[in-house]
């Protein structure tokens, strides 16, 4: 353990040798710890004052924290500490899993996702994290260990409120893992900034559709929302609109403004609440039609 300063609140360091040793640290009441992996959100809430803890625990290195693996039965398992650039650039993400790539490669510039981490992008529990939509759309699901006891989370119950997770004290998230996508889906994230690049989502839109011959209009739809209520949103009505019936711009304007009713934006520095409630029905339309179009082509 070393003591560590740089600008920052002074804080002890220690270098976990295990999700065990982590765990433990997490534990001690004694200590206000945290789990260090990026530390993008967590240097800059620090530098800021609005957190001083006295001890980060780093787990990245830990053996499964930066793996990638496409599994035999098609399903991607993620490594927590896995950096959104490796994500984003990694062959078997972006053939197999081309929304979550697309989502990751949103985040921020090329120096931050270097070191912004997947695992760190969802345990921010940000209204306005980008691969939070995707997660939500593709049906993740996220293990979390303590000690030795290990538990799955659907991504759908892990959001419970701004900067608050279903992770219970010293858990640790370990890795996310993803179900094979519906056979011929298509996937796109569109999110609007104050900028082209590198800044916090002022509305986020990801869709997720695939055909599907029981649905009477052929095609399935998932939809979410990030930045534009207190957790990232999931909208399933979305699904039932355009499942039910045939597919066409009518229906797909019917579950834009579905998708903007479902959303609870608020006013802030980025952008007025009427602002986000109105991008979320133009964003939401381009998405599903750029979806719907790709479908088509593809099917």
């Amino acid at each position: 353990m070393e003591v560590v300063s740089s600008g920052l609140p002074e804080f002890e360091y220690i270098h976990a040798e295990s999700i065990e040793q982590a765990s433990t640290f997490l534990l001690d009441e004694s200590k206000d710890s945290r789990l260090f992996m990026g530390g993008t959100d967590l240097f800059v809430q620090m530098r800021a004052g609005a957190r001083s803890p006295s001890l980060l625990v780093d787990v990245k290195h830990l053996p499964g924290m930066n793996d990638i693996q496409l599994k035999p039965d098609g399903s991607l398992h993620v490594g927590a500490a896995v950096n959104l650039n490796a994500l984003a650039r990694h062959e078997d993400v972006a053939e197999h899993y081309a929304l979550l790539a697309e989502a990751a490669q949103s985040v921020g510039s090329y120096q931050l996702r270097s070191r912004a981490t997947m695992g760190g992008n969802l345990c921010n529990a940000s209204p306005a994290a980008d691969t939070a939509p995707a997660a939500l759309v593709l049906g993740a699901r996220l293990i979390a260990q303590s000690g030795k006891d290990e538990r799955s989370i659907p991504v759908e119950a892990f959001f419970l409120g701004p900067g608050e997770t279903a992770l219970q004290r010293g858990e640790i998230l370990t890795r996310i893992e993803f179900p094979s996508p519906p056979k011929r889906s298509v996937g796109r994230y569109l999110k609007l900034g104050r900028n082209a690049a590198g800044d916090l989502a002022i509305v986020g839109v990801a869709v997720l559709g695939f055909p599907d011959d029981e649905a009477p209009s052929g095609y399935r739809f998932r939809l979410a929302l990030s930045s534009v209520a207190p957790t990232p949103l999931l909208v399933p009505e979305v699904e039932n609109i355009l499942s039910g019936e045939t597919m066409n711009d009518e229906r797909i304007q019917a579950a834009a403004r579905t998708a903007q009713q479902a959303a609870k934006p608020i006013d802030d520095v980025r952008a007025t609440a009427d602002y986000r409630s109105a991008m979320v029905e133009v964003y939401a339309r381009r998405a599903l039609k750029a979806v719907w179009a790709a479908l088509r082509r593809d099917n």
